[in-house]
């Protein structure tokens, strides 16, 4: 029985190779329907997986709390153009409405912690543009006032030394945590951790270096994140007492100056105000504890912030999560369309084998009436051509494969697009290819079955 079957393939294989150009076009809509699929799923985990890379680096489970800018509080309240005497009756109501707010502060992180039971780590932040000095080596940099909750909800490792200590925390020491790059920047072949480092107009003990974290320019522009790996933190208490406290209220501060802390002295800047002048803090982090929490914990904090700020809405809240996963969410839709239209492809290519095999029995029906008289059954005739639709398709399946493997690579030399091949998308389309020679060439195989031997070898 398998000698049978092995001389009923090699029949099938002949038979195949005898018409090179015909089995090659046959063999075009299964290559490229294949090709196409791969290609396709390719680019759609590509995407997945910058999604999930940048939901890393927001960090997963977390809030925004950011200050709103005068910019932004001004268009949200509308201009409307009138009359003068319209415009002075509302300026005295204006005035009797318009409230007090503290601005983003400390006490505001205190209070979040400490009220709402489904956040996990609230990490409040102050951050600096300053420049790094060691040894004539000058750098510029950020310096960012955080706690350890922070580390947390960013998933952040260190790859020497150790975190702040609860001293460290309470008292604002001057020590500090720096990124890798600043790292070999300034101790290319030495031990950072011990070392002191000048940020500013304040030096600071560095007590730990942080791993780095594969971040790219798009990520840092597309997101509104900090390098962390060129970034330098300190506890928020010592960039508070030692640095600066926007929250303190100086006579030169009133008349349009800024105050800040060397650690000994009062030093007066004229760096000009901005929107986080105002607030003692320029972000805080919210991580809760499980994704379903938070939009019911986006809600309770948008009244817990009214309530603090007097009513005034001086603030935003994002869900950097819930729009990365809606932008995932339309990805996938545009690839799943993607991917119908590519299987098209492979369903046209089965057509093809199927219309190229129903003529090829009508051209061999003198041999298919040959092959009966000497012995062939319907069987080893349904077989014979069931093969040849088979070879078809694996063999355009396989360069198929090898096509869309090189155009996944390509894609992603001359756009930047990340595709990855998983094998999963593979075998799915190498399969669909198999299963199509065997469905469309099962009909053109039962055709040639059918053929009256007498009248088969009658045929011109």
């Amino acid at each position: 029985m398998l000698e049978r079957y092995k001389y009923i393939f090699n029949i099938a294989l002949e038979a195949v190779f005898l018409n090179k150009f015909r089995s090659s076009l046959t063999a075009l809509g299964i290559i490229f329907g294949v090709a196409a699929v791969i290609t396709m799923m390719a680019i759609g985990n590509g995407a997945k997986k910058e999604i999930l890379d940048q939901i890393k680096l927001v960090g997963v489970n977390n809030i925004l709390i950011l200050p709103k800018s005068e910019k932004h509080k001004d268009a949200s309240s509308g201009s409307g153009s009138g009359d003068q005497s319209s415009q002075s009756q509302d300026q005295g109501s204006d005035k009797n409405q318009q409230k007090f707010s503290p601005g983003l502060s400390l006490d505001d992180a205190r209070a979040i912690s400490t009220v709402i039971p489904t956040v996990l780590t609230v990490s409040p932040e102050v951050d600096y543009k300053t420049d790094i000095l060691k040894d004539g080596v000058k750098a510029s940099s950020k310096l960012t006032g955080v706690s350890p909750d922070f580390f947390k909800a960013f998933s952040l490792d260190l790859q020497e030394g150790t975190m702040f200590n609860e001293e460290q925390l309470t008292q604002g020491k001057s020590v500090c945590i720096i990124g890798p790059t600043l790292k070999s920047k300034f101790f290319p072949s030495e031990n950072a951790v011990g070392k002191d480092i000048k940020c500013g107009p304040i030096w600071l003990h560095i007590v730990g270096v942080l791993k780095k974290r594969e971040i790219s320019q798009s990520s840092i522009d597309d997101l509104g994140i900090s390098d962390y790996n060129n970034s330098i933190y300190a506890p928020i208490q010592t960039l508070l007492r030692r640095f600066k406290d926007r929250s303190m209220i100086t006579s030169k501060s009133l008349h349009g100056g800024s105050v800040f802390y060397d650690g000994w002295n009062m030093i007066s800047t004229d760096d000009g105000s901005s929107v986080n002048e105002k607030n003692q803090l320029d972000k805080i982090v919210v991580q809760v504890k499980e994704s379903s929490d938070l939009l019911p914990t986006v809600d309770i904090l948008k009244k817990m912030m009214l309530r603090r700020h007097q009513g005034v809405e001086d603030f935003e809240i994002k869900v950097p999560e819930l729009l990365l996963k809606t932008a995932q969410r339309t990805k996938d839709i545009f690839n799943i369309v993607l991917g119908a239209i590519a299987s098209i492809s492979l369903l046209i290519g089965g057509i093809g084998i199927m219309n190229i095999m129903l003529a090829s029995v009508m051209e061999r029906i003198k041999e298919i009436g040959i092959r009966q008289a000497i012995g062939a059954t319907k069987r080893d005739i349904i077989l014979q051509f069931l093969m040849e639709a088979t070879l078809l398709s694996i063999s355009g399946g396989l360069i198929g494969i090898i096509l869309g493997l090189a155009l996944s690579k390509i894609i992603m030399g001359l756009t930047g697009i990340l595709t990855i091949v998983s094998p999963i998308s593979i075998i799915i389309s190498f399969g669909v290819s198999a299963s199509v020679g065997i469905i469309f060439g099962y009909m053109p195989s039962q055709r040639a079955a059918k053929q009256d031997p007498v009248e088969s070898l009658r045929h011109e």
